[in-house]
Order: structure tokens, then C-alpha cells, then sequence
């Protein structure tokens, strides 16, 4: 409650990015809304409803720009289950919705579009660092499901990896053999990212987010089969714990009292 922020992130002309850090004195929530600032997520019926009203304020962008619209994500199926991504269950992720619409309405910068989308939550009781080395996340819509892959490297030094494919209702299915792990250049950051694909195979679309320690990035492949356009996250968090990157946070996300 006393680290909350609500992070926009628009590619391409007219690019915006916001985080806002605020205390909990800007926070408010119940079971259907949480509101942090001027910003506000709700449930309405069978929609999330996304308010926005930012500033685009970042140390180095010389001006401060308005960030406003409303995003609507629609399910178009639900999934009730959530997974432990380590033995003990520190470390929780629920695939709320595996696939949705998504309406995108933005007053400042004036954009508009309608497209796919995809809504899920990590959760838990431990900061992510203390958790984890570093993990990769992918997930593909597909004609009759949805794919998302979770792989990485624990604190201890352990690996894990699952595929899950979800049924067009959400069900989920753990795949019984992953797909081969299909490597991918690194960043400009040098960032590690892979993936997985049928004979280990993928190719980068485009790189949207491209930072010291995390990257996300618009893939090609092919899963059973299918060829498939996937949304892929690479997160190294033994270098967001680095003295150097901890210093520069501040100046990427500003905090306001």
C-alpha cells in the first residue's frame, strides 16, 4: 500500500511511459476497485475498466506530457486457478483471463484501437529478488487456446519451467514435454530472453521494452503446429538488485507523496 503505481506503456509513435510511485495515502480499494491517485481499475459487469490520468514525467524527458484514455479488457474466458512458481508457494501467478478484448480509448496522446489482449496477476510474500535469479515468460494465442510458457532460475539455484495450454472456455492443461527451448539474441542491455517453440525455433518481431534488467518483445513460431505471434518478458532481477540500477529507478519512476 505504500508502493503503489500504475505503469502505462505506449509503443510507437506518440510513445508514453508512466510509473508514478504514491503512499497509501493516494491508495484506495475494495473488492471491485482500486484507485491509486487520479487512476482507477474497476470491475463493471463483465469488463475491467482501466481510467487513466498520468503524467509523463521522467528525469531526462524535458517536458511533462498527459497520459489519459480508459483501456477496457473484456474475458473471454476466466480461469479460477492459480500456480506456485516455487516449492514452498512464496510466489503466485494466476492467469486471471488467458485470452480477452481489449478497447482502447486515449484522450492525450489521441490514440484508439481494439484488438487482443491477455490479464494476469503475480502475487506473494516475498519480494521477487528474494525469490528468483532471473525468468522468462511467453504466452501465444492460438485457434483454439492460448499457450504460456514460465521458465527461469530460482534464488537457490534451481530451474523450473511449464508450459500451459488453456482451452478456449480457460481450463488450464500442463503440457506433458515442453517444446524445445528456442534461444533468442540478446538486447542492447545484453539481456538474455528465450523462449520455447517447436524445434526450437522463434524469431524477434520487434523489441519494445529494452532496459538493464528487464525486456519485452513481439515474437514469431510455431506451436503444434500453429504458426503463432507471441508477447515475450525477460526479467533479471540479480541485476535490478545491483546498486547501480537501484539508484536509477528514481529517476525512471518518480514518487509523489
Amino acid at each position: 500500500m505504500d508502493h503503489c503505481a500504475l505503469n502505462v506503456a505506449l509503443y510507437g509513435p506518440g510513445a508514453r511511459w508512466t510509473m508514478t510511485e504514491r503512499g497509501r495515502g493516494a491508495v484506495r480499494r475494495n473488492a471491485d476497485c482500486l484507485q491509486i491517485g487520479p487512476s482507477a481499475m474497476r470491475w463493471t459487469g463483465d469488463a475491467l475498466e482501466i481510467e487513466i490520468e498520468e503524467m509523463d514525467k521522467r528525469v531526462g524527458v524535458p517536458w511533462q506530457r498527459r497520459v489519459a484514455g480508459r483501456v477496457r479488457v473484456i474475458p473471454e474466458a476466466m480461469n479460477a486457478k492459480a500456480f506456485a512458481l516455487d516449492p514452498q508457494g512464496r510466489h503466485r501467478w494466476h492467469c486471471l483471463a488467458p485470452r480477452a478484448r481489449i478497447e482502447v480509448t486515449m484522450q492525450q496522446p489521441g490514440l484508439a484501437w481494439q484488438g487482443s489482449a491477455y490479464l494476469d496477476s503475480n502475487f506473494g510474500s516475498e519480494a521477487l529478488e528474494q525469490g528468483f535469479r532471473v525468468w522468462h515468460w511467453s504466452r501465444a494465442h492460438g485457434r483454439h487456446g492460448s499457450f504460456v510458457f514460465y521458465e527461469g532460475i530460482r534464488r537457490d539455484g534451481r530451474p523450473f519451467a511449464s508450459a500451459l495450454r488453456f482451452a478456449a472456455d480457460g481450463t488450464p492443461h500442463e503440457e506433458a514435454e515442453l517444446p524445445p527451448v528456442a534461444p533468442l539474441p540478446n538486447t542492447l542491455w545484453q539481456m538474455e530472453r528465450k523462449t520455447r517453440a517447436d524445434r526450437g525455433h522463434a524469431s524477434v518481431v520487434r523489441t519494445w521494452e529494452d532496459a538493464p534488467f528487464y525486456s519485452r518483445s513481439t515474437l514469431r513460431s510455431t506451436l503444434l503446429g500453429e504458426p503463432v505471434v507471441s508477447v515475450q518478458e525477460s526479467l533479471d532481477m540479480d541485476r535490478f538488485s545491483s546498486p547501480i540500477v537501484q539508484f536509477m529507478l528514481p529517476y525512471r519512476i518518480p514518487r509523489v507523496e
